[in-house]
């Protein structure tokens, strides 16, 4: 079941590439972030209380509200990076560069999490980054 979730995943995704970079001409890219996020953020809550999940919020310890508002920077920070650079520039090189995330995950995996790190997975971050350069060259 995850494998299909990370395939929706990967799918919209892409719509929201198109979709933003159609959305964002004639506005400015924080602008545009910030009406993405009350989006994102209204359907987030709904899902919470859809599925009743709201019951675990004061459950919640402190070393977990921290990282997850550490996430939540990182997700604002990306997605105005995001933004900004798919208002500037083309989204068929902007994407892939942003899916360099995936070889720094794994590098950051592998430092902080202490998770495996394989030949497999060199290698299938150097082809990531060889085929990122590729697409942006």
């Amino acid at each position: 079941m995850w494998f299909v979730l990370a395939l929706l995943s990967a799918l919209f995704a892409a719509l929201t590439s198109i979709l933003a970079k159609v959305g964002i001409e004639n506005v400015n890219s924080h602008l545009a972030t910030a009406i993405r996020t009350v989006v994102v953020v209204g359907m987030a809550w709904g899902m919470v209380f859809l599925t009743h999940a709201q019951n675990g919020l004061s459950s919640i310890n402190k070393r977990s509200w921290l990282f997850l508002i550490l996430s939540g920077l990182a997700t604002g920070a990306s997605w105005l990076c995001y933004y900004k650079a798919i208002q500037i520039g083309d989204v068929s090189k902007v994407a892939p560069v942003d899916k360099l995330s995936v070889v720094l995950t794994l590098i950051l995996a592998f430092v902080f999490l202490h998770e495996q790190f394989t030949a497999k997975s060199l290698i299938g971050c150097l082809l990531i980054a060889a085929g990122t350069l590729l697409m942006v060259l």
